[in-house]
């Protein structure tokens, strides 16, 4: 905007010349024939002239500065608006990169919320609960036990099976069954202040009829388990209904007890199976202690049988030392003895050898 003003004001200081020039070049003409006169219009015009002109060149140089600062302020500009640009189009890329980030979360948000769904739909049933219950069960004892100190699904004499025992010293096992009490105590949940009670008691007979199962099938003195076991609740928030938050009228807890059947959640469970293995460690230690001790038995058995054997060798050899002492003592008489002999030798036979002469 500010050069096309300078190129107008540029445009009308030229025109203003040009009219200037023609009027004095009229004015010229008709004092032509006036000779001072013409002579002092020459002087007017030719000061006018070069007026103009250094107006023009001001002017000029005013707009070629003008068009220089334009220029910079121009380029300024266009670097200024392409770093904008290049922040803009970077600003772009990261909202467009969060935003297919927000739609990945989204699926995923989704997709978890349809296999909730789906776990929901599978845990509907009781067979694919007790399921569950088994894996959870089986995967927990697995990550804390030796596998040789834990049996899943231990079928009984009696046909029974249960989901797990595990072996505790001289073979004394601890029945371990998965239950899963699901059904009525989502009722519970879901019911109205005036439902609840109902749903409650029908919750409680629940866990009633798997603590009298696990006490009759499952605890089993004749066939090696304790007089005790395990009934592992596989969530806690059932756990937590069933045995923490507790029932007045109905103490499930004392009850389960008075079953010699305990309840236990993932989280309880895992402090018996580490008590557990503690004992294990303990006995392991206690048995290799017996080891050492047999075996350091063994050695001293084995040291005593040597040091007679070494005591024996010793015998023979003091007595061989003594014979052959013995031995080299009677052949130094023997070789005192044989130089006597041969000194007579020597000394008969010159004379006898005289006498034959």
């Amino acid at each position: 905007m500010q050069t096309t003003l300078l190129f107008l004001a540029i445009a009308l200081l030229s025109f203003s010349l040009l009219a200037a020039l023609a009027l004095l070049y009229r004015l010229h003409r008709k004092t032509q024939d006036a000779g001072q006169s013409n002579q002092m219009l020459e002087r007017q015009l030719q000061h006018t002239t070069t007026t103009v002109l250094q107006q023009l060149n001001a002017m000029t140089k005013q707009v070629g500065e003008r068009l220089r600062d334009n220029t910079q302020q121009q380029q300024q500009s266009q670097q200024t608006i392409g770093e904008r640009l290049d922040t803009a189009a970077r600003a772009y890329a990261v909202v467009t990169n969060k935003l297919t980030q927000l739609e990945e979360a989204n699926k995923r948000i989704y997709d978890v919320g349809k296999d909730i769904a789906s776990l929901q739909e599978i845990l509907r049933s009781p067979k694919l609960r007790g399921a569950i219950g088994e894996l959870f069960l089986g995967n927990l004892l697995s990550q804390i036990l030796p596998p040789d100190h834990f049996i899943e699904q231990h079928r009984f004499q009696s046909g029974e099976v249960v989901d797990a025992v595990v072996k505790l010293r001289d073979n004394m096992l601890v029945p371990v069954d998965a239950k899963f009490p699901l059904e009525n105590f989502q009722k519970m949940l879901a019911a109205s202040d005036e439902e609840k009670d109902a749903h409650k008691k029908m919750f409680v007979s629940d866990v009633k009829k798997h603590i009298d199962k696990i006490a009759k099938q499952y605890i089993l003195p004749d066939e090696g388990t304790l007089s005790l076991a395990l009934m592992y609740i596989p969530a806690e928030n059932v756990y937590y209904e069933t045995i923490v938050k507790g029932i007045e009228e109905n103490d499930l807890v004392h009850y389960a007890h008075s079953r010699n059947v305990i309840p236990v959640s993932p989280n309880s469970l895992y402090v018996y199976l580490q008590t557990i293995l503690l004992g294990l460690r303990g006995m392991q230690i206690e048995s290799s202690a017996r080891e050492m001790m047999q075996n350091l038995i063994r050695l001293k058995g084995d040291l005593e049988r040597f040091n007679g054997d070494y005591s024996l060798v010793g015998k023979h050899l003091t007595n061989a030392s003594r014979a052959f002492d013995d031995s080299r003592k009677r052949l130094e008489k023997f070789d005192t003895k044989f130089e006597k002999v041969a000194q007579v030798e020597l000394t008969e036979l010159p004379q006898a050898t005289a006498d034959q002469e």
